[in-house]
């Protein structure tokens, strides 16, 4: 059945080797937008940067009482820790119904403290419609390689997945262009909730949930994207009020 893929943080700054399930590859272009995030209890997820200091993720990494921080790697590999001044999740989220497998708005943003380091690149969010069934599209995330194993998780990771089913308006469906979902292969995993999902160089969407195959539990199967077009315009008044004002 399709979960969340909020992930709890263990081991994942200890210099994992993967990350999206199915051994997926490096990520190598549009990898720049893409940040890890962390929680101060002990969850992980994975945004996006659309401004110098504006983070987009998952609504549902978004949680009260909570402190976050944005992970940046040294040339070592080594964790710095960024600090996020606020954090906000769309008015009409509702985690009771995304986790009744209903599409939701499953959009946040964190504005951080300091402009995010040079080598993290703002993505331009979209403005076309849902994509057509049988498009390719590219997620990019932190999350684990390997179903409930931490140290695979950390390192970001690209898998290039097809559009299948009906997506509609609301939601999109993604699987492995190889397996179509039926088998185990490459999709998002535990911890790549808010992972950037682009359309060539163009962030449409974002991580909400998995399957495993044959809408099995797990990871491997069907990744589901929230599309950003439904939620644009949210955006960038947020961003607005945050003092990160984006293009309209």
């Amino acid at each position: 059945m399709p979960r969340p893929l909020l992930a709890v943080a263990l081991l994942l700054v200890s210099a994992p080797a993967l990350a999206i399930t199915g051994n997926a590859p490096a990520a190598l272009t549009n990898g720049r937008h893409a940040v890890l995030i962390v929680g101060s209890h002990g969850t992980s997820c994975t945004g996006a940067a659309i401004a110098r200091d504006l983070v987009l993720t998952a609504g549902h990494c978004v949680e009260p009482d909570t402190h976050y921080k944005v992970v940046e790697f040294d040339a070592a590999h080594q964790p710095q820790l960024l600090d996020v001044r606020e954090a906000t999740r769309h008015p009409q989220f509702d985690l009771r119904t995304l986790l009744a497998h209903r599409a939701i708005a499953d959009v946040a943003l964190m504005k951080m403290a300091a402009p995010l380091p040079a080598d993290i690149v703002a993505a331009t969010i979209g403005k076309a419609p849902t994509p057509k069934i049988g498009d390719t599209l590219t997620v990019f995330g932190y999350g684990v390689a390997v179903r409930g194993d931490g140290k695979t998780g950390g390192t970001l990771r690209a898998a290039r997945l097809s559009v299948t089913g009906h997506p509609g308006n609301l939601q999109i469906r993604l699987v492995d262009p190889k397996t179509n979902g039926t088998s185990p292969g490459m999709g998002a995993c535990t911890g790549d909730s808010g992972a950037p999902v682009f359309a060539g160089t163009v962030l449409i969407g974002l991580v909400s949930w998995s399957t495993g195959p044959n809408m099995a539990a797990g990871c491997g199967g069907i990744t589901g994207v929230t599309p950003l077009a439904l939620y644009r315009g949210w955006i960038v008044d947020e961003a607005r009020r945050l003092g990160s004002p984006l293009m309209p």
